[in-house]
């Protein structure tokens, strides 16, 4: 059992080392803290693992400008890969966009992560360019992947994900108060 939820000051240093196990430029320590306490753009979440001793398995973070959600980071630890927890980081963003009223979303994608693309196309991002040499470790392109709009019609279609992905994972989701309609928690 999961649990989906608000990162904590106290998630980061899990957090980081996830970071730098998924990432070859991690983000700093700064970073995090940063987005937490003063970004009121930023939402940033983690998965738990609900243990004796919970353990931070995944994160992901949005920005929300305009009626943009702009996925800006999102990974699971290498040990927990393979088990859908990744689809749940992302469709809880996704949801946690359409719940604070996002139009649209966006993320950038390295062009060689082609499981984490066709996870991003299961949920209708397409790729809208290639955004050349984007990432500075190696010169790596990335592709500008775009979900629009989120409307009431991709609500259906993503309340049916929903369902199907809380079948085959099971997490509760702490997130979402307000949620499009079939897209409710199990606890």
């Amino acid at each position: 059992m999961f649990t989906l939820r608000y990162m904590r000051l106290q998630d980061v240093p899990h957090v980081m080392v996830i970071d730098r196990l998924a990432f070859q430029t991690p983000w700093s320590m700064n970073s995090y803290i940063f987005e937490i306490n003063d970004n009121r753009s930023a939402h940033m979440i983690v998965l738990e693992q609900n243990s004796e001793t919970p353990l931070v398995v995944g994160y992901s973070g949005m920005w929300l400008i305009d009626g943009e959600a702009h996925i800006s980071t999102i990974a699971t630890h290498p040990d927990w890969r393979g088990r859908g927890l990744g689809e749940v980081l992302l469709a809880g963003m996704v949801l946690r966009s359409m719940h604070l009223g996002a139009t649209y979303s966006v993320l950038e994608v390295r062009v060689s992560n082609v499981p984490a693309i066709n996870l991003y196309r299961k949920y209708e991002f397409q790729i809208v360019s290639v955004r050349k040499g984007y990432y500075r470790d190696n010169n790596e392109d990335a592709y500008l992947m775009h979900l629009t709009p989120l409307d009431a019609a991709y609500a259906e279609r993503f309340a049916a994900r929903w369902r199907a992905l809380q079948a085959r994972v099971a997490f509760t989701d702490l997130l979402s108060l307000g949620r499009p309609s079939g897209c409710e928690p199990i606890t």
